[in-house]
């Protein structure tokens, strides 16, 4: 990644289109989004023929989601495979919706439907709230570092009644897995652990809404772990008690200290009472023909008293993985901590790339704009992350040459030191001074909000030099 074209390089080097000329107008495409960041088609094309031609690459027939994300997964493989072969993977899981205001809904699909108010007759307004659903599978190091997106899933609703309205119809536990949306959480297990080849390696990680019995069964299926965050108080041992009940039983094994901010940003010390048992959990009733018993790990991860200011803090783990000792249960919550980092991704393409903010106007060309953003912001995280896990590498695995010049003029260093000897770290501080870190001596590393406004000052601030470069040179 010496340069931004070979970054860009590297992420494509897998894609194969059908056409050829589909593969260089994607990569001329992807350049102009990372060149305007944040910014519309059109002001990242600068004029009518490029847009033109980015809006005939998003709405050809020929053009998907995988199709675009083909290489970048190959690089995530990649990546994985330059990782310590000793260390895991985990493979952080999440749902996120991406909402558009249209008047025509079908074009796109619905999300859900929101409730106004009242009529004059007492009758419930509401109105259609259109979009996309993305479930999305993105690789990190137990550092937090993200190697890269594993598996993506888009969908789109043609109807949507509420939970609630659908259990007064059918039983959703009787309902085949592979008729629920929720089977793309499945999905996105079998692909990640396919692309990486070492299932015994990969750790899958997701919140409450992964508490699935057969997403379980596919790990085991898969020779790979998971560990989640559940909901379902499931039947546990010969199915006379629960899993809540059996947990009532086991003495705490041991006390963790964490600081945490409560709603006002304030930080505060909360004392966590840690429990971990092995027992045997049970298959839905309804499947319990389909789907056999399994040995898990539950971790309870509970506050002593309730606090003022922010919620008790109540996990609840399950997982295949062994648990030990209290080290081992330590390291299970600092992985599923690090779930957040997924969010974090969704927002960078929310905020940052501005996913939300299109004007596209059907479903198809908006998942093939937003897998290219996908990209784009996996790139803005991992600059973000590489600073923290590795601040001492060369500012060349992140930076051009001309960029690490630029920021040089633009921002004096603290401290002379040779420009050889300086760190990632020194150039990725600058940069995020460009986008309005302060850089105090108190403050936290630098985020990615204004990492992605740093990068879209400094491409302002290299054009700008190198036209006035230009113009001196004639």
């Amino acid at each position: 990644m010496a340069t931004t074209d070979s970054w860009i390089d590297q992420e494509l080097a897998g894609c194969q289109f059908k056409d050829m000329r589909l593969g260089k107008r994607f990569r001329k495409f992807l350049e102009q989004l990372s060149d305007g960041t944040g910014e519309s088609i059109p002001f990242a094309c600068q004029d009518w023929n490029n847009t033109k031609a980015a809006y005939r690459f998003l709405s050809n027939e020929r053009v998907k989601e995988d199709t675009i994300l083909a290489g970048h997964f190959q690089s995530t493989r990649d990546r994985f495979a330059a990782t310590d072969a000793d260390s895991p993977i985990l493979i952080l899981h999440d749902t996120t919706e991406f909402t558009y205001s249209r008047t025509d809904v079908e074009s796109i699909g619905i999300l859900n439907k929101s409730f106004t108010g009242k009529m004059k007759r007492g009758r419930l307004q509401h109105f259609t709230v259109c979009g996309i659903l993305m479930h999305s599978s993105l690789a990190v190091t137990p550092e937090g570092l993200a190697l890269g997106l594993t598996a993506i899933k888009f969908w789109t609703r043609s109807k949507f009644k509420g939970t609630n309205a659908l259990k007064r119809k059918i039983n959703p536990t009787r309902v085949p897995i592979e008729e629920k949306e929720s089977f793309r959480w499945l999905e996105n297990l079998k692909q990640s652990t396919a692309l990486l080849g070492e299932p015994q390696r990969c750790v899958h990680i997701g919140d409450r809404e992964s508490d699935i019995y057969e997403l379980f069964c596919a790990a085991q299926e898969a020779g790979t772990s998971f560990l989640v965050r559940t909901c379902v108080d499931r039947l546990a041992g010969d199915g006379s008690q629960t899993i809540s009940a059996e947990m009532k039983r086991v003495s705490a094994k041991g006390l963790h200290h964490i600081e945490v901010r409560d709603r006002n940003g304030e930080l505060s010390e909360a004392v966590l009472e840690l429990k971990w048992k092995r027992i045997q959990v049970l298959p839905p009733i309804g499947k319990n023909k389909q789907y056999p018993e399994l040995t898990l790990t539950v971790i309870y991860a509970q506050e002593r008293t309730s606090p003022k200011g922010r919620e008790q803090i109540d996990w609840k783990l399950i997982t295949n993985l062994p648990v030990r000792s209290r080290k081992d249960a330590l390291r299970m919550l600092t992985w599923y901590a690090l779930r957040w980092k997924i969010e974090t991704f969704h927002k960078i393409l929310k905020s940052g790339c501005k996913a939300e903010e299109s004007k596209l106007r059907t479903a198809e060309r908006l998942v093939n704009l937003i897998s290219s953003f996908c990209i784009l912001a996996w790139r803005i995280f991992w600059m973000t992350m590489i600073n923290r896990s590795s601040p001492e590498i060369p500012p060349t695995t992140a930076l051009t040459d001309i960029e690490i010049q630029l920021l040089d003029r633009l921002i004096q260093n603290n401290i002379t030191q040779p420009q050889s000897k300086r760190s990632l770290s020194t150039y990725i501080v600058k940069l995020a001074r460009l986008g309005g870190y302060l850089a105090r001596s108190g403050d936290p590393p630098p985020g990615s909000t204004v990492i992605w406004r740093g990068l879209s000052r400094l491409v302002d601030i290299e054009l700008g030099f190198s036209l006035g470069a230009r113009l001196v040179g004639n």
